[in-house]
């Protein structure tokens, strides 16, 4: 094996067969693992959502029960909003993939548009915060090279990722796991040691409310309230991204789902709401320098030797979900980019998947992204956050209308259960449209207007590349049609010779070029030629992974459009035979393909067409694989000759 193969596979880790079922199951998650690998994002808000809103709520600290509890109900309505998604799209593609189908595609285009900037700032702000978190601990004079550590950490994620998603989930897992239990066991603990306050809570709140009321009238209180719980509805965030990747969880997936739905709607309510609860009870006072956490978390510790030391510990575990979070974004942002490829929103090479199973040039996409974002502003989590904290709600509120209108319209059918799931639906909507306008509109001239600026420009890329492939189908289909030749004569079955000259034809997706390729050999080389071999690579991709049956589906389409090379040959009573490959790499496949044709056939000269753009520049190229160029390079580095026939489109 060459060098630069053995580095990758130590690397990235061996192949993985995808039409083994086993593999299915390999690369799967069941609701433990998905739950930490998709709820992280969620639970790493915790380290700065509840202080937001707290500290927006300025003397009126009291008032933070409301948000307590606002954000306790608020968690679940939205997770069994997106059960709902997950029982309607159990092929996975979330926010995306409702918007798309209940409202159009354009709608869906701008819910997609938003999870991209959204996914891709996940993982700049996260990176940030956890290096801010990490490097707290450490003397000033190191906080020159903060900016490169959160560089070094988002390569060190993709890489994680590019060996598979499960792969990262359980490298990460201990982080995640301690983050939550000592968390927890720090709730409790607080709330046991200041039970004497406990009872006071909703006395004061009830004081305070009616003091305030009184003094300002109740529009303004209400005001203030909305505000601050809108300040802290990051901690919402990560709870589309398992309706994003159902189609990564393990079967049955809807149940998978919902399962990981509850676990992550319960962690995050008990860790936001106990953060807020510990606030109330120990009133912490902000300080330069130190988060909320860390200073009730010191007031409940103590100054001993073992109080610190779980303090340092605690800390730790904060910078470590929120390095985990990160993660979220390379685990969710890909799939959506996946599912808009398909669609034809994004270029066709971001549906593909790598040896590992993984979209990996999604990853590599986002982690440019990110990185981008993160040297623009300089590694600042106060710009980040403003730019973080509206897309997510974008994608909320357009995927519970999406539900709101779907079951209006099922009401004809007289389901049971239509119109509590309408209101549910509905009033998930309310909540997190009303966050959007709030936060829209509070942080538009803090930063805010900068997200809204990115994602139109994402969109109107989308449109451009949308306008491309339309044009382009729409041309290839009049080519498949207008050159695909009938099967009308009886075959005659003729043996290939392998000693006489044969010309080789690597065939695509469409038949139409495959028969250019064909008629134009015959034409050109006028009974040179005594056998034909077609050669096609079924390719798997994001779409037929889905699942067994998507595979064999495409398998079978391989074969059949083969077969109808070889018949037409066989009409005309001409030797003909085919063979094809399947993977995740067409040059890699088709490659293999290649030096099984040459072992077999010494007289052989292969042939292949290449799409000519009018207007052809680096964009057209990289919307369109330049596989015949590639595969030219290979034959003639092996001493084989491959003829590539331009075809203007």
């Amino acid at each position: 094996m060459p060098l630069g193969k053995q580095i990758k596979q130590l690397i990235f880790g061996n192949p993985v067969n995808p039409f083994n079922p086993q593999s299915l199951r390999h690369v799967s998650l069941i609701a433990f693992l998905a739950w930490v690998g998709l709820g992280a994002d969620g639970l790493s808000s915790s380290c700065y959502g509840p202080e937001e809103a707290y500290i927006a709520l300025g003397t009126h600290t009291h008032f933070a029960l409301y948000i307590a509890i606002a954000t306790a109900i608020t968690v679940f309505i939205i997770s069994i909003g997106y059960n709902q998604v997950i029982e309607l799209f159990p092929s996975g593609g979330g926010g995306y993939k409702v918007a798309s189908q209940l409202l159009g595609s354009k709608i869906g285009l701008v819910s997609g548009a938003a999870l991209i900037v959204d996914y891709a700032l996940t993982i700049a702000v996260s990176a940030a915060s956890a290096m801010n978190a990490l490097f707290s601990l450490l003397p000033a004079s190191m906080l020159g090279y903060k900016l490169l550590a959160e560089v070094g950490l988002i390569f060190l994620l993709l890489l994680l990722n590019a060996r598979g998603m499960k792969e990262s989930i359980k490298f990460l897992l201990p982080i995640f796991l301690g983050f939550f239990i000592i968390h927890i066991i720090l709730i409790i603990y607080g709330i046991v040691a200041h039970h004497q306050g406990l009872t006071l809570i909703v006395p004061n709140t009830i004081k305070e409310t009616q003091t305030t009321i009184k003094e300002v009238g109740w529009i303004p209180v209400l005001a203030l309230i909305l505000h601050a719980y809108s300040l802290g509805s990051g901690t919402y965030t990560g709870l589309e991204a398992v309706s994003n990747n159902v189609n990564r969880l393990r079967e049955p997936r809807v149940e998978t789902g919902k399962w990981t739905m509850f676990y992550m709607a319960v962690s995050l309510s008990m860790i936001a709401g106990g953060i807020i609860l510990l606030y109330l009870l120990w009133e912490p006072k902000p300080e330069v320098g130190q988060t909320l956490n860390a200073i009730v978390f010191h007031s409940i510790l103590g100054d001993s030797d073992f109080g610190k030391g779980v303090l340092l510990i605690t800390l730790l575990l904060e910078a470590g979900i929120l390095f985990l979070a990160a993660n979220t974004g390379f685990l969710a942002g890909p799939s959506v980019l996946a599912n808009m490829a398909i669609d034809g929103w994004m270029p066709n090479r971001f549906r593909h998947l790598s040896t590992r199973l993984v979209i990996q040039n999604g990853l590599i996409l986002f982690g440019i992204f990110a990185l981008g974002i993160l040297l623009w502003c300089g590694g600042d989590v106060s710009v980040l956050v403003v730019l973080y904290s509206i897309n997510v709600f974008v994608t909320f509120s357009l995927s519970l209308f999406g539900l709101c209108v779907y079951w209006a319209k099922k009401r004809s059918q007289a389901s049971p259960y239509w119109m509590w799931r309408l209101g549910l639906s509905f009033l998930a909507f309310a909540i997190t449209s009303s966050i959007l306008c709030i936060t829209l509109i509070t942080k538009f001239e803090e930063g805010g207007w900068l997200t809204v600026v990115v994602t139109c420009t994402v969109i109107f890329i989308c449109l451009l590349i949308k306008r491309h492939y339309n044009i382009f189908n729409k041309k290839l289909a009049q080519l498949d049609e207008q050159l695909k030749q009938p099967i009308v004569h009886p075959l005659n079955v003729i043996a290939v010779d392998p000693q006489q000259p044969t010309a080789v034809i690597f065939v695509g997706k469409s038949p139409g070029i495959a028969m250019h390729t064909l008629l134009n050999v015959i034409r050109m080389f006028p009974r040179h030629f005594k056998n034909f071999v077609f050669l096609s690579a079924g390719i798997v991709d994001v779409e037929s992974f889905a699942g067994q049956t998507e595979l064999e589906n495409m398998r079978e389409t391989v074969n059949e459009n083969l077969q109808y090379f070889v018949d037409y040959c066989h009409q005309y009573g001409i030797a003909a035979e085919a063979f094809a490959s399947f993977g995740t790499d067409t040059v890699e496949e088709l490659t293999k393909l290649a030096e099984k044709v040459n072992k077999k056939y010494s007289n052989c000269i292969f042939f292949s067409s290449k799409l000519i753009f009018e207007h052809d520049n680096w964009i057209t190229r990289f919307l369109h694989n330049e596989t015949p160029l590639t595969l030219q390079r290979f034959l003639h580095l092996h001493g084989k000759e491959l003829v590539i026939l331009p075809m203007k489109i």
